[in-house]
């Protein structure tokens, strides 16, 4: 197998073009995190669980109410940082795109 050739695979190897829109959601934000200037004093939350995300993705598709959990934690992390915002905005339609959580949860 070639670096890479897994990532975006749902069972039965068929690609899920919501997990490739996710991933390169989650690498956009990292980016824009990784270059903002000045202090973000949860930074290091928002890049570990921006890492969970890419590695959830990785690994085929994700349980929606993991996703939404990782979603809370990283806005939380960034706060209201209007410089993050249409990241954020992008991964949270990208998550989006799998479906509700169940309820009760």
């Amino acid at each position: 197998m070639v670096y890479g050739e897994r990532r975006g695979r749902v069972a039965g190897g068929e690609r899920d073009p919501r997990v490739r829109e996710l991933r390169g959601a989650v690498s956009r934000m990292r980016r824009q995190l990784a270059v903002l200037p000045g202090e973000l004093p949860d930074r290091a939350v928002a890049e570990d669980e921006l890492a969970a995300l890419d590695a959830m993705v990785c690994a085929g598709v994700p349980e929606v109410p993991r996703l939404r959990r990782s979603l809370l934690l990283i806005a939380g992390a960034v706060g209201s940082v209007s410089a993050l915002s249409p990241a954020l905005t992008e991964v949270r339609a990208s998550i989006d795109r799998f479906g509700r959580s169940p309820r009760g949860r």
